[in-house]
Parts: structure tokens; sequence; C-alpha cells
């Protein structure tokens, strides 16, 4: 899909419509609890818990854990042979088609990709162009608040949700209210809930998720060593503080239907063996 810039300033200044952040699923929806079924969840890893290593050797990381489902990130060396090539939105074509034959190769599927934050409005749209050859299902980024109502209405060009993340204080998306505010009006826009972020913070993690109900597309799995320390150690998940089996709980409640993307910061050079265990943990709550 190819946007003008010019037309595309044009369709920003006629939007008109104002949607309620707060969608909730129809009454018609039953949750996991409810039904007595497992929930339609995905369990992929953030390739930022491998950035010690290329895209390549990180997806035959994911591969060897028996885990489906990836969260890329813009600027992971490509692997491949191309020693100076970055995973990026000035990525080939004949770049992707070797990354996607290992994709197909292994059964593994990049869903998202994140965390970005482009600089303005012409490397918003590179970044949808590169969601879109893809093929994610949403985009995880921290948006600049001026570029709000620009990708909210990219992502409604391309059909492509954008999950907004959030970061440690003084980040602006530190507290889910944060978020909330962002979507307002903007039916393209949901969130990413970092439950780790906002442990640091000191919020209480299932109280954030309740805020966000329904807008949550994606998690990110991990854990940290204490509560209201943004510089708090990643630990293996269900070591820390985080009460995993609440948070599995009350997304159940929710009916969430999204992705965890497991992110381990921690034990850079051997950390395979942490994902393989939190994919266990996984496994055992998401019954």
């Amino acid at each position: 899909m190819k946007i003008k810039w010019k037309s595309f300033i044009a369709a920003l200044a006629m939007i008109t419509t104002i949607v309620s952040c707060g969608e909730q699923p129809s009454k018609e929806e039953k949750t996991a609890v409810e039904t007595g079924t497992t929930p339609d969840w995905k369990l992929g890893v953030q390739l930022w818990t491998f950035n010690h290593f290329d895209m390549q050797t990180a997806l035959l990381k994911v591969d060897s854990a028996a885990i489906r489902y990836v969260e890329a990130y813009l600027g992971q060396p490509f692997g491949f042979g191309e020693t100076e090539v970055k995973f990026g939105v000035d990525i080939t074509d004949a770049q992707l088609e070797k990354l996607n034959q290992l994709l197909k190769e292994k059964n593994i599927k990049i869903n998202a990709f994140g965390v970005v934050v482009p600089a303005n409005g012409a490397e918003w749209i590179k970044t949808f162009e590169l969601a879109k050859k893809i093929g994610v299902s949403y985009i995880t980024a921290e948006p600049i608040k001026a570029h709000l109502d620009t990708v909210n209405l990219l992502a409604g060009e391309y059909g492509i949700p954008v999950a907004i993340h959030d970061h440690p204080y003084p980040n602006e998306y530190a507290h889910p209210d944060s978020v909330i505010n962002a979507m307002q009006g903007r039916n393209h826009l949901y969130a990413c809930a970092d439950i780790g972020h906002w442990a640091r913070n000191g919020l209480n993690v299932v109280e954030c998720l309740q805020k966000l109900e329904g807008r949550i597309l994606g998690v990110h799995l991990k854990d940290v060593s204490e509560s209201g320390n943004t510089k708090a150690e990643d630990v293996v998940v269900g070591t820390g503080v985080i009460p995993m089996k609440e948070v599995f709980a009350e997304l159940k409640r929710q009916g969430f239907k999204g992705q965890f993307s497991i992110e381990r910061e921690n034990n850079w050079w051997h950390n395979l063996e942490d994902v393989i265990a939190t994919k266990k943990l996984f496994d055992e709550l998401s019954k």
C-alpha cells in the first residue's frame, strides 16, 4: 500500500469520528473461565531476549524451545550471511525471502514487532509498509504523543493495530492511565502490557490489567526481583514478585486472545533454558 504524504495529511484533517477506548467484548462472548475451555492464547518470544545473537540464530533458539511465534525488534543483526545488515524498514525483498524460508522451515510466525518509536510520519509509513510485508498482527510502539492521530489513521489504513507499550518512569506511558488517554477516541490503538515494567513502577499488575480490559493485544511476559524499583533485576518468570497465577487468572477472566511474548532481559548468553522454563510455567497456568 502506497500512501502519498499530502493525501495522508488531508485525510487526517477530515477525521471526525470519535470512538471510545473502553470497548468491551459483547455480552455474547464468553471468557475461558466461564466456558471451562483452554484460552485462545499465543506464546511467543520477544527477540530482544536474544539480542546478543543475530536474528537467524535467535529464531533457531526459539525453535529449540518449541515456540512458534515471535515478536521481532528492529535493529537486530540479520544473519543469513548478511554481516552488515540489520532487520528493519530498509530490508530488501531478497533478504526477506531468506527470512521467510527459515520461518517456513521452522513453522514460526513473526506475529508482531517493536518496540518502535518512529520520529515522524514518513518513518511511520515505512514501519507500516514493513509490517504489511511481514504480515504481522500488530505493531508494538511508544508513539510520540503528537503522532497519536497520525498513527491511528495509518493503523486503520493498513489494517494493522498499534499496541502502546509501557516502560518504567519517567516514560510517558509508564502508567496504564496514560495509555488509556492515548487510546481515547482512537479505535486502532491498543495496549501492550509489559507486566515487568509495571512492577518496577510499583504498580499493582492485576489492577493495571483490569484498567485495560478489552484493549490488550499483547503481554510482555517477564518477572522482576522487587517492586517499586525502576532498576529491579529481571528474573526467571515465576521466581520474582509478580503474582503470575493472579495475572493469568485475570487474563482468563477478560477473555484475552492475544500473544504473550517471553522477554528475558538477563543471563544474555545462556537464557534459552530460562525461556524453556517460562514456557513450562505458561503451559501450566494457561490450562
